[in-house]
Formats: C-alpha cells, sequence, structure tokens
C-alpha cells in the first residue's frame, strides 16, 4: 500500500514555513525523476501528426535521432536530435524555443543553443519558397556554435523526411532519453535536484 505524502497547508507563498516546503520535496522528489517518461510521453503525440510533410512528425525526430546516432554523435546529441521537435505541439511559431527550455537544465550549452536556433537555420532550405529570407542565420555568423547548428541541419534535420528511411525505434532511444535527463546540470532548484538524486 502506497503511503500518503503530506500536503502543504498556506494559502500563499509568503505564509509557507519550512514544513510546508518539505511536504512538497516529497512530491517533487519522485516527480523529478519521472521527467524522461514525462517528455517522452509528450514526444509521442507527433505521432501521425503530418502537418502535410512526407512523413509525421515522430517519425522525423527518429529519423533526425537514427541519423545523429549512426554519424557517431554522442548520446546527449542524439537526445537533442531526438527531441529537437518536441514544442510542435504546443509552440506552433516557436517549436524550437519550446525544445530548448525543456532540455536547457541536462544539455551543454552548445547542443542548447543549437536546438534553440535550429527552426532559423533549417530556414536557410525553404524560407525563400514561403517569401521569407532563407539567410536570416547569418545574423548569428560568427558565433561560437553557427556551424554546429548548421551541420546539424544539414546532415540530421534536414534530410529526415525520407519516407523510404529506416529508422531506430522509440525504445532504442528511450535509455539514453532517461540517462541525459536524469542528470540537470542547471537549475535554480539545487537543493531539490540534489534530495532527487538520492
Amino acid at each position: 500500500m502506497n503511503a500518503v505524502l503530506p500536503q502543504a497547508r498556506f494559502s500563499t507563498m509568503e505564509s509557507s514555513t519550512q514544513e510546508d516546503w518539505a511536504a512538497i520535496t516529497s512530491h517533487f522528489i519522485p516527480f523529478a525523476k519521472s521527467q524522461a517518461e514525462r517528455v517522452l510521453a509528450h514526444l509521442l503525440l507527433l505521432d501521425g501528426d503530418c502537418g502535410g510533410y512526407p512523413v509525421d512528425r515522430l517519425t522525423h525526430s527518429l529519423q533526425t535521432a537514427t541519423r545523429a546516432h549512426e554519424a557517431g554523435e554522442d548520446e546527449e546529441y542524439v537526445v537533442c536530435a531526438l527531441l529537437h521537435d518536441i514544442g510542435d505541439t504546443l509552440g506552433a511559431y516557436n517549436h524550437a524555443d519550446v525544445a530548448a527550455v525543456i532540455l536547457r537544465p541536462y544539455i551543454s550549452d552548445e547542443n542548447h543553443w543549437m536546438i534553440e536556433k535550429h527552426g532559423i537555420f533549417q530556414g536557410y532550405y525553404f524560407f525563400h519558397h514561403l517569401g521569407m529570407d532563407r539567410d536570416q542565420r547569418e545574423q548569428f555568423r560568427g558565433h561560437p556554435h553557427f556551424e554546429r547548428t548548421a551541420r546539424f541541419c544539414a546532415l540530421y534535420d534536414g534530410p529526415a523526411f525520407d519516407v523510404n528511411a529506416s529508422n531506430l525505434p522509440l525504445e532504442f532511444f528511450k535509455p539514453m532519453v532517461e540517462r541525459v535527463l536524469a542528470k540537470p546540470r542547471r537549475t535554480i532548484y539545487t537543493a531539490m535536484e540534489a534530495a532527487a538524486a538520492l
């Protein structure tokens, strides 16, 4: 039988107590440990959603990650490739920002920048078909992560719409996602994170 966890009793944050926050922390720890599970469940919302593309968004994500994995990219990079479009369902106009915010605590600065900017860099291949400036990425020319992001789009994201491609299944990537999302590198909740790691 599962123990009932305590609940905080305050009606305003200002009136909260240390005992209240101990109660909240007791809920936070198991919740934080299930981050990968929630992220993967959200990724599954992309299944069957083509949005007019040749493949659905989940297939595109799996293709991108498969290409990165087969090219020998490291685990964190592969997880970024898998989750780079996870924001599609919530951020119709800023999907890259949504993905970057989700991943930020867990990934390096260079991978975070790559995910955050990939929408602009990907535009090099199609913005001109929409009457937009395909060279919007040039505003970042000279940035330390410019070439990394251009390479991500050229090698992995851009070519990942192939209806005939063989993709690794989501289950193959699940342990990678679990490992990467188990180790936050930056969070304002360091004390809670330390407790969650126990």
